[in-house]
């Protein structure tokens, strides 16, 4: 019988972090009104190592052998933190339209709230397609953090348009999950399929 790996592993340790980073991340950027170069610049460093862990934990995961259900629920979890923490307060900061962080937010919570319903059944772990999505949310996230009006005006630019392909990647990613949560609940509640 295969040995179960222990759910209090490195890989599970740097999701933890990740979550742990998120309150420091809103302090620095929230200082002194939250349009300081040196706060923004604190700020973008500790969403990157914040951000940097997501692919870390993944690979220390696989490659030790230490994959988890524990992780693969609180993998995506820790992203949502982090995400919507910078999402929320890029806005509340007059950065970044309500509108984008809404429409991130309704899909993040949603698919998070999918994910718990179908726990009982099965640990839905994050796509490609949602690994993109992290990525992409992530690069966009990293650069509205920047000092923008202390940079030449076409990284404002990027940023705009790698956010918008993270919005599209977002709800797209969003319905195939959605999609694919439908088609196990539906799977799970045929006759002679309970218990299996």
């Amino acid at each position: 019988m295969e040995a179960v790996p222990s759910a209090w592993n490195l890989a599970n340790l740097l999701t933890v972090l990740r979550i742990a980073l998120v309150p420091f991340f809103a302090w620095a950027l929230l200082a002194d009104g939250g349009h300081t170069t040196t706060g923004r610049l604190v700020a973008t460093s500790l969403f990157v190592v914040a951000a940097a862990t997501d692919r870390l934990d993944g690979w220390l995961a696989r490659r030790s052998g230490q994959v988890t259900d524990l992780g693969k629920l609180l993998d995506p979890i820790a992203d949502k933190v982090l995400i919507g923490s910078a999402l929320v307060l890029l806005s509340w900061l007059g950065d970044l339209s309500w509108w984008i962080t809404a429409v991130i937010l309704v899909r993040e919570l949603g698919i998070t709230a999918m994910r718990f319903v179908l726990l009982r059944y099965v640990v839905l772990p994050a796509s490609r397609g949602g690994k993109l999505k992290t990525v992409l949310q992530s690069v966009a996230i990293g650069l509205y953090l920047l000092p923008l009006d202390v940079l030449p005006q076409f990284v404002e630019v990027v940023a705009a348009v790698v956010m918008a392909a993270a919005v599209v990647v977002t709800v797209v990613t969003g319905l195939d999950y959605a999609r694919a949560g439908l088609a196990i609940r539906r799977a799970v509640s045929q006759p002679g399929t309970a218990g299996q």
